[in-house]
């Protein structure tokens, strides 16, 4: 008997180019594998996230995984598996639904942008202590938590410039860290880092935006936003704030295909 043969995709999501944007792995199944076997394949990526689907209901069941952790909610990989699912595995759809462990997540193509419906998630106000500061560095004006904290600067430079301690900042109780500002070319920008999850920084972080959408659009007060995420490589986002959903629209490019030998 052979090895269990598994197709394997690297997709940059909110990129229109590789070397760009988020990159994800995509393994479409017939069935689930194992958990710690999806967790070992994901440490073997060694991206942000892999994502696993499975044919379910009128759509896919859909999860992900960084490299140490099972994850509730990833845009990135969400994005990446609808760009092989309507590209490769319905070509003639413009629409996807994933059942996940956050509900049902729809996904609409049009023309070359991929619009993921995803859950608000508004930060609230929220003690925290001097040691998310230190381990962050800069000086935020706030700092907010919803599933992530939240610090908002005064400059996008300032964000820009920041050198967390990701030794200190694996130790904050807090699933990830925004850091967001105002952008100089767009609604605003942001990083964010999980290095308790694995990851220490992620380059584009589309469940990062459940937050940073409700917030920025109350502060400027339009339901429509830019966005950019202002990492090494880099990535750029359009979004929606609906209420108790968030629209997060990007573009994904085509890195890699292949096999897994199990």
């Amino acid at each position: 008997m052979g090895p269990t043969r598994i197709r394997i995709y690297q997709v940059d999501a909110f990129s229109s180019q590789v070397f760009a944007g988020n990159p994800a792995a995509v393994c479409p199944l017939e069935e689930w594998l194992p958990d710690d076997r999806m967790q070992a394949i994901s440490r073997e990526n060694n991206l942000s996230n892999t994502a696993f689907f499975v044919p379910g209901g009128d759509g896919f069941c859909l999860r992900w995984f960084t490299p140490e952790v099972e994850v509730d909610l990833c845009g990135h990989a969400t994005l990446a598996s609808a760009f092989i699912v309507l590209n490769d595995l319905t070509p003639s759809a413009n629409s996807v639904r994933f059942q996940t462990k956050s509900g049902a997540l729809v996904v609409n193509r049009e023309g070359d942008l991929f619009s993921l419906d995803f859950p608000s998630r508004p930060p609230r106000e929220s003690d925290v202590g001097p040691q998310l500061i230190e381990a962050l560095g800069g000086r935020p004006e706030t700092v907010l938590a919803s599933r992530d904290c939240l610090a908002v600067y005064a400059s996008e430079d300032e964000v820009r410039k920041l050198e967390p301690n990701m030794q200190l900042l694996s130790k904050v109780d807090t699933f990830g860290i925004i850091a967001t500002a105002p952008g100089k070319d767009v609604d605003f920008v942001s990083r964010f880092f999980a290095p308790a999850q694995g990851v220490p920084e992620d380059p584009v972080t589309g469940s990062a935006h459940c937050a940073l959408i409700p917030y920025w659009s109350k502060r400027l007060g339009k339901t429509k936003l830019h966005a950019y995420q202002v990492s090494k490589r880099g990535g750029e986002l359009w979004c929606q704030d609906r209420g108790d959903r968030v629209t997060i629209s990007g573009k994904a490019a085509r890195f890699m295909e292949g096999t897994i030998y199990l």
